[in-house]
């Protein structure tokens, strides 16, 4: 008997313990019956703290993963809240320590619907022996040396390619993620995850390339950003470079994803890429106003909170302006920008509704640039976590990936 826990990076709460997998020498076979969350207790030590977790769902199962319906198997998987405050895997940057941190009890008797016991209660804990990250195993980590001598880690998401050459997809990291891990670029915020996971790669399959910027972190770039720091610039494009041309990667579907700082480092890699990259999604980012007559052909769909306090819409950051004066300046130099304005707290199909609406509209003019804005009061959980639905988006991220350096009509390999 033993336990796993089963973590999850979420769109808005970052890296959070949302189960439990309780593994059994015999299968568990209920009959039907079901399992009331109160049959079990859980208590984590996280970060010094004790506190018990909220058991939302328990069922049995033939594998240590979270699932719709039970089955009879060797496992019972305890889903939790993950809105619990002892819920996260993660401190301010760097993981946190699991292993026997969560203590699991059985404190009532499971029974078939016939009033059975096949598995009684116990008077003893077990604790977790193990960790499982679905999703973020799948990355292996690696580093990359550039000609320089500056050293990048990264970790890399490798769909099964077959004879074909597939897209890939490199996501830079915010601010917050600067560490030397190799573990926050994929579960601070939900950006490299949500291209690999597999209902996603099922419809896009792609490689995934998720660089992080060291510490000591660089900040020499123009506006005291990481990803405009001239090693780190350097070293990003030549690892693409180098990725690209040793894997099975179309060149013509190369895409820049990239979340406040990040969204940054788009605006300042286009200007000096633009036939490199077939399409950008920058979320709360901001840039040079001069830069943008250099990217009038790079298809883009920007997004960006109002009412964002830490990257302001209009005004941006360290001088340089935000999406709004971005947008506006692309606008003219004769590029058609399509803009819409809705709440970022709206259901998943309303959200997307818009999406695909706004879409419609920007085909309709032969616009390659889209820019959403979020009204004010409704981004959480803070104004500046604009991507909370970004990626989450079906709509744009099939936008993203049917963008191609091609011209329409054109014969390649994908």
């Amino acid at each position: 008997m033993g336990a796993d826990l089963i973590t999850t990076v979420t769109p808005r709460d970052n890296w959070r313990v949302t189960a439990v997998a309780v593994r059994y020498a015999e299968p568990v076979d209920l009959r039907g019956g079901t399992i009331a969350p109160a049959a079990f207790e859980v208590i984590a030590t996280v970060g010094g703290q004790k506190a018990p977790r909220k058991v939302t769902r328990a069922y049995t199962n033939t594998a240590p993963e979270v699932a719709e319906r039970s089955r009879p198997g060797d496992y019972v998987v305890i889903e939790l809240d993950p809105a619990d405050p002892n819920a996260r895997a993660a401190g301010a940057a760097d993981p946190i320590p699991l292993d026997r941190a969560y203590a699991i009890r059985q404190v009532e008797d499971l029974k078939t619907p016939g009033g059975a016991v096949v598995l009684p209660a116990a008077p003893f804990a077990i604790r977790n022996d193990g960790v499982l990250n679905p999703v973020v195993d799948r990355f292996s980590a690696g580093s990359f040396v550039d000609s320089t001598g500056f050293e990048l880690r990264f970790r890399l998401y490798r769909p099964e390619t077959g004879n074909r050459r597939l897209p890939l997809v490199v996501t830079l990291h915010g601010g917050g993620e600067v560490a030397d891990n190799d573990m926050t670029q994929l579960t601070g915020n939900r950006i490299a995850v949500t291209f690999a996971k597999p209902e996603r790669q099922h419809t896009n399959p792609a490689f995934v390339l998720a660089p992080q910027i060291p510490l000591p972190r660089p900040m020499d770039g123009p506006d005291g950003t990481d990803w405009t720091d001239a090693r780190v610039n350097a070293a990003t494009v030549e690892l693409i470079d180098t990725f690209a041309a040793r894997e099975p990667v179309d060149p013509d579907r190369i895409y820049l994803v990239g979340l406040s700082s990040g969204g940054r480092g788009i605006y300042h890699l286009l200007p000096k890429y633009p036939g490199k990259f077939a399409a950008a999604l920058p979320t709360s980012g901001w840039g040079e106003v001069s830069a943008m007559d250099k990217i009038t052909r790079v298809p883009l769909w920007a997004d960006h909170s109002i009412d964002d306090p830490v990257v302001p819409y209009r005004e941006g950051r360290f001088g340089k302006p935000g999406t709004w004066t971005l947008m506006n300046a692309l606008e003219a130099t004769g590029t058609k920008v399509t803009r819409g304005e809705w709440a970022n707290n709206l259901p998943k199909a309303e959200f997307e509704a818009r999406s695909r609406a706004l879409l419609r509209e920007a085909r309709a003019a032969d616009s390659h640039v889209l820019f959403t804005s979020y009204t004010a009061g409704t981004t959480a959980p803070s104004p500046h976590f604009a991507w909370g639905q970004t990626y989450e988006n079906d709509v744009v991220i099939d936008w993203l990936f049917a963008q191609s350096r091609r011209p329409p009509g054109t014969a390649g390999v994908s």
